[in-house]
C-alpha cells in the first residue's frame, strides 16, 4: 500500500484596518444595518471612478517588512472577473502579475514556510439567504473593503503546521495594528489548498481547495478530514479531482462546492481606471520605522532580560496587549516569574470562562502586584490570594479592599493557631494515634483540617512548623 506526504499551501484574506474603503470614503465598521455603508463607488454604479486609499498601500508595505518580502518598486492593480450576486461591477479590483509584496516567510517551530506574494484587493459583499431557502438578500457593506491576501508556497506539510503559521501571521498583523485579526467577524479568513502525493515524488498531486475557513480549528479540522478523503480515494486508484470545497462544521466534513478555477477564468487585465503604484525607497524605509517589536523579537527578550522559560515567554507575546500587561506588571515591581505564573493560570482560566480578553478585563497589572506584595508580607496566604485574585477580577477592587470586607488577613499569631491546631487534633483521635504509630503520611490530612477550620487563612510556614512540633510530643 502506497504512503503519501501532504503538501499544503493557504490563501489567507486579512481585512486591512482602514477607516475607510480601499476606493471611496464609506466606513469599513462592522454590525451595520445592511446597505448603509456604501456609496455609488462601492456599489458599482455606471460612471464612476475608484480612488486609492493610500494608508491601504502603506499598512501593506508594512505587512510586507514584517514577513520578511519584497517590496515591489512598480505594482499595479488588475480587473478579476467573474459573476456573483454580492459583486455588483460583474468584476474584483485585485493584483495579478505585479503584486506589491513578493517573496517572503515566517518561521515556524523552526522550519521556514515562504510566502509568494502579498497583494491587495477589495472585498465582495455578502449574500444572505432566509431561512426559507426562497429568497436570498444581498448586504454591500464590506464591497470595497480593502484586503491584504497573503499566498504561502506549497511549503506546510500538516494541518498543525498550518495552524501555527495562521496564529503566527495573525499575531505580527494585530502587533502591527494593520488587521484586527477577528476570524468571528471575518477579519482574517483563509482558503486552504491542499494534495497527497507518493513519499519520494517531486510532482505535485492535484489539489482541492477549502475556502472560507474563519477559524484556526477549522482550519485543522478540515485539512485533517481531505487528507482522509484523498488518501482512501488514492488508495483505492482512484484520482484527485481539481475541485473547490467547503467545510461543513456540523459534520466534520468537506463537500464539493464547483469545479477549481485557474487564473486564466478570470480573464484578468490591468484596471483601467487606476495608475500603478510607484513606491521609493524613502517610503519604504519610512514604514520600516513605524515597526515596533515583534513576537518573536518580544520573546526573546523575556527570556533574556526576565529569565522567562521560552514556554512563559512564547505564551505571554502571543498578543501585545498581553506583553505589555506583563511588562507594566514588573515594571510596578511584580516578580517576572511570579507575574507570568498567574496570568498563564488564574488570569487565562478566568478570560477564558468569560470568554473575553485580557484588555476586557477589570483586573490591571496594579492590581496583580500590590496582591503578590500582600503575600510577600505575609498578610494573606497564598490559597487566599486565588480567592482575591478572582474577585479582583469580578470586581475591579484593590486586593486591599477585598481582604479588609471580607476579613481575609492570614493568620499568623502563634497562639491562635496552637488553640486551632489542638482543637484539630482532639477531634481526630484516631488519626492522631496512627501518626503516632508511624503514618507520617498524615501530616498532610492536620494541616488540611487546620486549613479547613481557619478557612484557609492560616500561615502556611508558621502551620506547618507548629504542627509538626505539636505531632511530636
Amino acid at each position: 500500500m502506497k504512503t503519501f506526504e501532504t503538501v499544503i499551501g493557504l490563501e489567507i484574506h486579512a481585512q486591512i484596518r482602514t477607516k475607510t474603503k480601499i476606493f471611496c470614503g464609506c466606513s469599513t465598521s462592522f454590525g451595520s444595518d445592511p446597505n448603509t455603508q456604501t456609496c455609488p463607488i462601492c456599489i458599482g454604479m455606471p460612471g464612476v471612478l475608484p480612488v486609492l486609499n493610500k494608508k491601504v498601500v502603506e499598512f501593506v508595505i508594512k505587512a510586507g517588512l514584517a514577513t520578511n518580502c519584497t517590496i515591489s518598486k512598480y505594482s499595479r492593480f488588475a480587473r478579476k472577473n467573474y459573476f456573483y450576486p454580492d459583486l455588483p461591477k460583474g468584476y474584483q479590483i485585485s493584483q495579478f502579475e505585479l503584486p506589491l509584496c513578493q517573496r517572503g516567510s515566517l518561521t515556524i517551530d523552526g522550519k521556514t514556510i515562504n510566502i509568494n506574494r502579498i497583494h491587495i484587493e477589495e472585498d465582495a459583499g455578502k449574500n444572505i439567504h432566509d431561512t426559507s431557502d426562497i429568497h436570498s438578500l444581498v448586504d454591500l457593506n464590506r464591497a470595497g473593503v480593502p484586503l491584504m491576501e497573503i499566498v504561502t508556497e506549497p511549503d506546510i506539510a500538516s494541518p498543525l503546521e498550518a495552524g501555527a503559521f495562521m496564529r503566527k501571521l495573525r499575531a505580527i498583523l494585530r502587533y502591527l495594528d494593520v488587521c484586527d485579526g477577528n476570524m468571528e467577524e471575518g477579519s482574517l479568513r483563509c482558503d486552504a489548498n491542499i494534495s497527497l502525493r507518493p513519499i519520494g515524488v517531486k510532482e505535485l498531486g492535484v489539489k482541492a481547495e477549502i475556502k472560507n475557513l474563519n477559524s484556526f480549528r477549522y482550519v485543522e479540522k478540515a485539512l485533517e478530514y481531505e487528507i482522509g478523503r484523498q488518501t482512501k480515494i488514492l488508495q483505492d486508484g482512484g484520482r484527485i479531482i481539481q475541485e473547490t470545497r467547503l467545510f461543513n462544521t456540523q459534520s466534520g466534513k468537506t463537500v464539493s462546492m464547483r469545479s477549481k478555477e485557474e487564473s486564466h477564468d478570470y480573464r484578468y487585465f490591468p484596471e483601467p481606471d487606476l495608475v500603478p503604484i510607484a513606491v521609493n525607497g524613502q517610503w519604504i524605509d519610512d514604514i520600516r520605522k513605524t515597526i515596533t517589536e515583534l513576537p518573536d523579537q518580544k520573546a526573546a527578550r523575556f527570556i533574556s532580560d526576565y529569565k522567562l522559560p521560552a514556554y512563559d515567554a512564547n505564551l505571554l507575546t502571543i498578543e501585545r496587549y498581553t506583553a505589555d500587561w506583563f511588562e507594566e506588571a514588573v515594571r510596578l515591581g511584580g516578580d517576572p516569574k511570579q507575574a507570568s505564573n498567574w496570568m498563564m493560570g488564574e488570569l487565562m482560566r478566568l478570560v477564558n470562562e468569560k470568554n473575553i480578553s485580557i484588555e476586557q478585563s477589570l483586573l490591571k497589572p496594579t492590581h496583580l502586584v500590590d496582591m503578590l506584595k500582600l503575600v510577600a508580607e505575609g498578610t494573606i496566604s497564598g490559597h487566599t490570594a486565588k480567592i482575591v485574585f478572582e474577585d479582583m477580577f469580578n470586581t475591579g477592587k484593590t486586593s486591599s479592599e477585598i481582604v479588609k470586607e471580607k476579613g481575609l488577613v492570614q493568620i499568623s499569631d502563634s497562639g491562635q493557631l496552637d488553640t486551632v491546631i489542638d482543637e484539630v487534633i482532639s477531634a481526630n483521635s484516631k488519626e492522631y494515634l496512627r501518626y503516632k504509630a508511624g503514618e507520617t503520611k498524615l501530616l498532610g490530612f492536620f494541616v488540611g483540617q487546620v486549613m479547613k477550620a481557619t478557612k484557609g487563612k492560616a500561615n502556611p510556614k508558621l502551620l506547618n512548623d507548629t504542627i509538626l512540633k505539636k505531632l511530636s510530643l
